[in-house]
């Protein structure tokens, strides 16, 4: 959906993802308690349906949510399903505007919001960014069966049953996907390949195993094999295909280059942000940030010069100091063979660590698993969360963590000096406790569906970021200097994710410009700077999310902090903060004031 000038302008100032059309929602009309309550139900019922409605247009979202109704069924990416997705927005946007935005509870506002934004974004993909073209990674049948088989609620006879019903459409799903690919980017064809050459862990000969002596019929049991050689051939013959135009892309050097542009930038900023600065402004704080996190570790450099090197004069220069420092710290990590069990290891010391000085309540039903990352999943980032949706909570929640099997030794230690000693453990409490996990959690307790299935990224991800200096301020590490600079090496990270971001997508710059702020500006190792160049080649936008996030979840509770004196309860703040779901930030803080 095409937006003028104007209607971004405003889009980008309100922090809403774009205009609403002039309707009733623009007139302010005094009601009754008994109209207003009447009003609110109404809008319960079309969030309800709203839900319903868009589970049956997006059925393999309404798999990843635990929703179930919809799970045999798998969505062939052809133009025809497009303009019906196109469609479905239209009309529920439509339906949307109907109501009276000022007459809705704070809560309901909220839930307006996300609605809209999320229909606004998906036609802007399908008429305006149109990755479906460029981005052949976008079509992997994987995850769709990895989450039916990984479930802990079904028996292997039903996974088994579903599993049938979804392969009949592979070959389908993967003709339409070739046909849509025009003038792709070569980095998510690569991608895209080793992804899908990774479906195979998935879709394996384990299953035959158990379809063996499953209670099929010997029906089910012939079709589900004839199936399964159909979409093992098709997923190699997508493979093959773009292993055939990496080829030619390479050769030709005609493929389509990953960076966005400016006025896209900006477009995806305004809805996946969901923030009240452009995407420029959020640069230029990014970039101010820099600058004062650079002098805390100058400071803490000066503190612990003399307790390493104490017969060494200090570098003139503020950045070989810290760099010195940190590459001084960073041989203490632990061994690569070991990288996986240590994390799992350093779990319940989080846990214990929260329990004791009462930061939130942590649900001990709700188990998180520490796991390699699947196959299908690697490639795009070295620790990540899964978590299960609202509908099917009581699933485990999974921490996937990249083993560094295939690694050389010289990147494995490049690797662990990145993620050394003190990083590690902040590592974990992002991705795990008290970070995402906890969160993600407490998103699926929200009582608004809405908010905790049209979740805001930069939230999500600025919490994660918001706790691991929080750990710290409460006494994690016992407020050990070496700590605290890792941490601030860290935190310097996120800020350079934004300016990373928006370099390499706005501004151009080259991979050595980019691999120069990463490690000369960010302190950090080789590795983990060609693996933040190959992920800022591999999205957009998406690594603003947590400096922005985080940046405004900070703001807001010191600022609780100041007005309420002694008032001010930590767990408190916490637990009513993530009680609103994975709403954007602004929008807890209007509710949290009120």
């Amino acid at each position: 959906m095409k937006k003028t000038a104007l209607c971004m302008a405003l889009a980008m100032a309100m922090g809403l993802a774009g205009c609403t059309a002039p309707s009733s929602s623009t007139k302010t009309v005094a009601l009754t308690e008994e109209q207003t309550v009447v009003k609110n139900q109404q809008f319960a019922q079309f969030s309800e349906q709203f839900i319903d409605e868009l589970w049956q247009q997006y059925p393999e979202a309404s798999l990843w949510a635990g929703f179930g109704k919809y799970d045999d069924l798998i969505t062939i990416p052809t133009q025809a399903s497009r303009d019906a997705n196109a469609a479905f927005s239209k009309t529920q946007l439509a339906k949307l505007q109907q109501f009276d935005l000022s007459q809705l509870s704070n809560s309901q506002k909220i839930d307006y919001h996300l609605i809209e934004n999320r229909l606004q974004r998906d036609i802007w993909h399908i008429e305006t960014f149109k990755s479906w073209q460029w981005n052949p990674s976008s079509y992997n049948v994987s995850y769709g069966f990895a989450t039916i088989l990984n479930s802990r609620f079904k028996s292997d006879d039903e996974k088994l049953k579903l599993v049938l019903k979804r392969l009949q459409y592979v070959p389908a799903y993967y003709e339409a996907a070739q046909s849509n690919i025009h003038n792709p980017t070569l980095e998510y064809t690569q991608l895209a390949i080793s992804q899908n050459q990774g479906a195979f862990s998935v879709l394996n000969d384990e299953l035959l195993d158990k379809l063996a002596t499953s209670l099929l019929s010997a029906e089910d049991k012939a079709l589900f094999k004839q199936r399964f050689a159909a979409a093992k051939s098709a997923i190699n013959g997508y493979v093959s295909f773009l292993t055939n135009l990496e080829k030619e892309l390479s050769e030709s050097g005609n493929a389509r280059s990953f960076r966005i542009g400016e006025k896209l930038y900006e477009e995806k900023f305004a809805f996946d942000i969901q923030s009240g600065y452009t995407a420029k402004q959020m640069y230029e704080k990014a970039l101010a940030d820099k600058a004062r996190i650079t002098g805390e570790m100058v400071q803490i450099t000066d503190q612990l010069w003399s307790k390493y090197f104490a017969d060494t004069p200090r570098p003139q220069s503020d950045r070989d100091a810290i760099a010195t420092l940190i590459k001084h710290l960073s041989v203490k990590h632990v061994k690569r063979e070991d990288f996986v069990s240590e994390i799992k290891a350093q779990i319940p010391e989080l846990e214990q660590f929260v329990k004791e000085k009462d930061l939130i309540t942590l649900d001990p039903e709700k188990p998180l698993v520490v796991r390699e990352t699947p196959e299908y999943m690697r490639g795009y980032a070295g620790a990540s969360i899964s978590a299960p949706g609202p509908y099917d909570k009581k699933e485990n929640t999974y921490y996937n963590v990249t083993p560094l099997d295939s690694m050389s030794e010289e990147q494995a230690e490049s690797y662990l000096r990145e993620y050394n000693h003190w990083i590690l453990q902040i590592l974990n409490i992002h991705e795990a406790i008290p970070g995402h996990y906890t969160q993600l959690v407490y998103a699926n307790e929200s009582p608004s569906l809405i908010k905790s299935l049209l979740g805001n990224g930069a939230m999500v991800e600025g919490w994660a970021v918001y706790t691991e200096r929080m750990m710290l301020e409460e006494g994690y590490g016992n407020f050990e200097p070496e700590m605290w600079l890792m941490y601030y090496k860290w935190n310097l990270r996120v800020i350079c994710n934004t300016i990373l971001d928006y370099d390499i997508q706005v501004n151009g710059i080259d991979k050595e410009a980019g691999l120069d702020l990463l490690m000369n500006g960010a302190f950090q190792e080789r590795a983990e700077a060609e693996g933040k160049w190959r992920r800022a080649t591999l999205s957009q936008v998406q690594l603003t999310s947590y400096y922005s996030g985080y940046r405004e979840i900070y703001d807001f509770r010191e600022a609780q902090k100041k007005e309420l004196g002694e008032a001010f309860d930590l767990k408190a703040f916490h637990e009513e903060f993530l009680s609103f779901g994975s709403a954007p930030v602004k929008y807890i803080r209007q509710l949290m004031t009120k």
